[in-house]
């Protein structure tokens, strides 16, 4: 018990020796915040269709960046500051569950081919190289569109993508260290190979899955965004970055805040969930790829 009381300390003295770390953490926190709080922030919740259908204000159509409206309105006179908010909440909400699936299908199957082996860890192992070989945004494309266009399909489209990096990535792990002295001792007590698996070797891979975690969190927003883009993902007037960009590119350069602090907030998100990863990378040296 002292022992991991002092490697949680060591963790975190090393975590806070790194000043872009610690800005990653600050961003991610603020992101939460305003996820959990947005009603309470936002200026106008109405506008983002917080408890009903979004409002609208014609007589402030494309209002300019404004005290008023510090990030300007739209074509419908709809505050943007307020739906950039509460767009926090989608963006957030589709890289947890895209993760979460990822982590849930991948490292099972990291696991099984990996300790497992021989002629079932080939046939995983190949399913997953068959999904690794076409890119990540043209292989969630090419799932989104025979689906109806919604924030729910496009979730669905990248969480079939985003499963087989994990599989690789445990696969990997588990080769390393299955037949270390622990894993051995296990197997001479005559432990089940589910207890082997996920009592013994699962925590030992940990670290790398969850430094993966906080890289791809802000990869997975920008692949959402880019089919909200594309218009496979949610759909107007739900106030997702993606979309909001989409709408407002057709009122370029005139209206340019329509598109731009959607935008700055892609940027904003990816940045921070890149810091902390890099960060965490570094404090519990773990490679991935």
């Amino acid at each position: 018990m002292e022992n991991r009381k002092e490697s949680a300390r060591r963790i975190a003295y090393r975590f806070r020796q790194n000043p872009l770390s610690l800005v990653g953490l600050g961003i991610i926190v603020g992101l939460v915040f305003i996820a959990i709080f947005a009603p309470y922030i936002a200026r106008h919740p109405q506008d983002a269709g917080y408890m009903g259908e979004p409002a609208v204000d014609f007589a402030n159509r494309f209002a300019e960046p404004s005290l008023a409206h510090p990030f300007g309105t739209d074509q419908a006179g709809r505050d943007i500051l307020s739906r950039v908010i509460f767009g926090t909440r989608y963006s957030l909400a589709l890289g947890l569950f895209v993760l979460t699936f990822a982590i849930g299908i991948g490292v099972p199957v990291g696991l099984v081919a990996g300790y497992v082996g021989g002629f079932t860890g080939q046939v995983l192992m190949r399913i997953t190289d068959i999904f690794l070989s076409v890119p990540p945004l043209v292989l969630a494309l090419a799932v989104a569109v025979p689906l109806q266009p919604s924030l729910r399909n496009a979730m669905i489209a990248i969480a079939v993508v985003w499963w087989p990096w994990y599989a690789r990535l445990v696969y990997g792990e588990v080769i390393s260290v299955r037949e270390e002295q622990f894993v051995e001792a296990s197997r001479g007590i005559g432990a089940s190979r589910i207890r082997i698996m996920f009592r013994e070797i699962l925590p030992n891979v940990l670290a790398p899955i969850t430094v993966k975690f906080s890289l791809d969190m802000g990869y997975a927003i920008l692949i959402g965004a880019s089919l909200g883009f594309l218009g496979l993902g949610a759909q107007p007037p739900t106030p997702e970055w993606g979309t909001m960009i989409a709408e407002g590119r057709a009122y370029l350069p005139a209206q340019w805040w329509y598109s731009t602090f959607p935008g700055v907030a892609i940027f904003i998100a990816v940045l921070g969930f890149n810091l902390l990863g890099d960060g965490l990378r570094d404090v519990l040296d773990v490679e991935v790829d």
